[in-house]
């Protein structure tokens, strides 16, 4: 089940909830009982396994968008 990251505004604790992904808009309370809480973004880390080596593989491209902006 995912696990999403509140704030709370009134005492600035953070905490975790788990609940379904079908749920992940639903406001959450803070455990000290305060209703005005914001959702966090949360960075995932994704890797995999490529080549020959079993290392991670080289992003293709480049740049902010994969180098189709040529940045």
């Amino acid at each position: 089940m995912p696990r999403y990251e509140f704030r709370c505004r009134a005492c600035g604790d953070t905490f975790e909830v788990n609940r379904p992904m079908a749920e992940a808009g639903r406001p959450a309370t803070c455990p000290q009982g305060h209703a005005d809480t914001v959702k966090l973004l949360s960075a995932v880390a994704v890797t995999g396994r490529g080549g020959a080596g079993g290392g991670p593989s080289a992003p293709a491209g480049g740049g902010c968008c994969g180098g189709a902006c040529g940045c």
